[in-house]
């Protein structure tokens, strides 16, 4: 007769057995699995898959430009002298009267992402004054492409690191045009360096007092005209989302610019005012030909997911989108990332 404990040690037994097989069965499952894979990962290699992986990604209504010219400039650069056209007309978009009657500023106008607004903000209604260094060629070519979409342009020239200049351009806007609905900070200084030891003061005045100064200077100018639904729409950066070793300086910069952002959004909100940034990935502008050296220039943006750099018309639509009460009234504090990656935020 089968004693009790005989009984009770069976089951534990089986039990044993069953989780044995189990772990055998999911073992020989597991190794199956791989076994295929590695077969799949041989053949697409031998069939050059992971080249063609490389191919850069063409997701907009136009293909656009991948290899770019091996070129440096003198700073701040000039669009008109940089050997491939950066693509700021957008073609493919229709006006659709989203500003219509607005009057806009837009910092850093003459050339790069700027320059698209600009042209974008025209064909959506809107006067825009442009707010530019000292590239007077590009600053008219502009100014052609605004008055082209049937809007009115004005031209100032001056440095956003003067708060007075942008005391007197701002209200040179208002006088001109009667109004003022959207500011966009825009103006930006970059220059690379390979160590934190080669950043002398002077770079650092010269850098945070262009990208973070002139934003402050620009929007406090402009805030005692601006009226509920009018914006602000600042220009960050993917480098202040991620940092840039070589960019240490002007990644800060970026960084502080969104926390500006989303500060003085909530600020302002009870005025039914928005204050929202883009962050872009590498774009096709001067800025880049003007800091990096030529053999850097010709790789820029292909370390993204998409393998290439944006051009200028990519990123505008971003800005009508933030600037528009009928596309994103209620949307303020945010940054959005126009990276070419995934995962930026």
């Amino acid at each position: 007769m089968t004693t009790r404990k005989a009984r009770e040690a069976a089951p534990a037994s089986t039990a044993k057995r069953r989780v044995a097989t189990g772990a055998a069965s999911t073992g020989a499952a597991e190794r199956r699995i791989q076994r295929t894979q590695d077969a799949r990962d041989a053949r697409a290699a031998a069939a050059g898959e992971d080249k063609k992986a490389k191919v850069a990604v063409q997701a907009g209504a136009r293909r656009q430009p991948v290899k770019l010219p091996a070129q440096h400039q003198a700073k701040p650069g000039d669009e008109a002298r940089l050997a491939l056209a950066p693509q700021f007309m957008a073609p493919d978009y229709r006006g659709s009267g989203k500003l219509e009657g607005f009057a806009a500023i837009v910092t850093g106008g003459d050339s790069g992402i700027g320059r698209a607004v600009a042209v974008l903000f025209a064909r959506e209604g809107a006067d825009v004054t442009v707010i530019y260094l000292d590239s007077h060629r590009d600053a008219k070519e502009t100014k052609a492409r605004i008055e082209a979409e049937g809007r009115r342009c004005l031209l100032i020239a001056g440095d956003v690191k003067d708060s007075k200049f942008c005391d007197r351009a701002v209200a040179r806007a208002v006088k001109t045009f009667g109004r003022l609905d959207v500011l966009v900070n825009n103006a930006a200084y970059q220059q690379h360096a390979a160590s934190i030891e080669d950043l002398t003061d002077e770079r650092l005045d010269l850098t945070f007092r262009t990208n973070i100064h002139g934003y402050f200077h620009m929007a406090r100018a402009a805030l005692p005209h601006m009226k509920e639904r009018a914006s602000i729409i600042n220009t960050g950066s993917v480098t202040g989302l991620k940092g840039s070793p070589k960019l240490l300086d002007y990644s800060s910069t970026k960084g502080a610019i969104h926390a500006f952002t989303k500060a003085l959004a909530q600020n302002v909100i009870d005025k039914g005012i928005r204050v929202n940034a883009v962050a872009p990935g590498p774009v096709w502008t001067p800025l880049n030909p003007a800091d990096s050296p030529a053999d850097k220039v010709a790789e820029f943006g292909a370390d993204t997911q998409m393998k290439r750099a944006a051009q200028p018309e990519e990123l505008s639509p971003a800005y009508v989108f933030l600037a528009s009460p009928v596309c994103s009234g209620y949307i303020t504090g945010i940054v959005l990332p126009v990276t070419g990656s995934v995962g930026a935020i």
